[in-house]
């Protein structure tokens, strides 16, 4: 059945080539290339369908730049004899091999869009806290600075920061106290704000 709409599609052609003889311009005759989709778009797509994996759109792309390239070739084909689908398949796998080819040469593209959605620790950045607060510590008073390592950096209760540093838990409040007004001054002579 295939063979007999072929040959009905270069009968069209040879009528339709022997109308453009006249002085009009040379542009692929529109029913021709309907014909042409009828007959040979949908095999077309199966065959291309095979080659790119069941990709189905990239398979519709390749089936219409085939068939662009047909248009663009009409005088060629209109000379031919025989069937048209060699010429239409031939042309569709040097497309997909094209584009293989060209997919190969490229780094693949990645969609940044899952990344922006992971929040990435800046080290850069917590360096530099990291230095600011250090710088901030040697501000202190040696006082304050022991109990706010205890308290703050160790994670010692009140208590326990007495035990270790020797001295009452209520002196600990006071000094964690104004060691932490200290440091909030020292930090924001560096641009440090909460």
């Amino acid at each position: 059945m295939g063979v007999r709409k072929d040959a009905a599609v270069a009968n069209e052609r040879g009528a339709r080539a022997r109308h453009r003889m006249s002085p009009q311009p040379s542009e692929p005759d529109e029913e021709l290339m309907r014909a042409l989709y009828r007959e040979h778009a949908g095999p077309l797509l199966a065959y291309v369908l095979r080659l790119v994996a069941g990709d189905r759109q990239r398979a519709e792309d390749v089936v219409q730049e085939t068939l662009i390239r047909a248009w663009k070739n009409a005088g060629q084909l209109n000379r031919a004899t025989g069937s048209v689908r060699p010429w239409l398949v031939t042309v569709a796998r040097r497309i997909v091999i094209d584009g293989h080819r060209s997919r190969q040469a490229r780094p693949q593209e990645v969609d940044p869009s899952p990344l922006e959605v992971i929040p990435a620790e800046d080290e850069i950045d917590k360096a530099l806290w990291l230095m600011t607060l250090s710088d901030a510590l040697d501000d202190l008073t040696p006082a304050h600075r022991e109990v706010l390592v205890e308290t703050y950096f160790k994670g010692r209760t009140v208590n326990e920061a007495a035990q270790t540093l020797g001295i009452p838990s209520g002196t600990v409040r006071s000094r964690v106290f104004y060691a932490l007004r200290s440091m909030k001054l020292a930090l924001e002579e560096r641009g440090v704000t909460a």
